[in-house]
């Protein structure tokens, strides 16, 4: 795993640099809160719009409509069609628990 260079410098690498944006995800029933990645440059509405079938969240805490964590897990694939609506939420935001 390496950097691979072309004739004119550019280089070429197999890692994507990705941001991470803590975000509320709210389904029908329940919400999810985690970090989704998102590639440099882009947005989050960019990555919510693509032609994908589940939207990947790192962190992810499955919540009642009370706010109660159900369960958490490292990694959850989130199938768009559920998702009624995302948004994100600043760091410095967070509600205690």
């Amino acid at each position: 795993m390496g950097v691979e260079y072309d004739e004119k410098g550019k280089f070429y690498t197999e890692f994507i640099s990705k941001d991470t944006i803590y975000s509320h995800i709210q389904m029908v029933e329940n919400y999810v809160r985690g970090y989704i990645h998102v590639r440099k440059d882009e947005r989050l509405s960019d990555e919510i719009n693509k032609d994908i079938s589940f939207l990947a969240v790192t962190k992810a805490e499955i919540r009642d409509p009370n706010g109660e964590i159900l369960y958490t897990s490292d990694f959850l694939a989130v199938n768009r069609r559920h998702i009624v609506w995302l948004m994100p939420i600043d760091e410095q935001m967070k509600q205690p628990e």
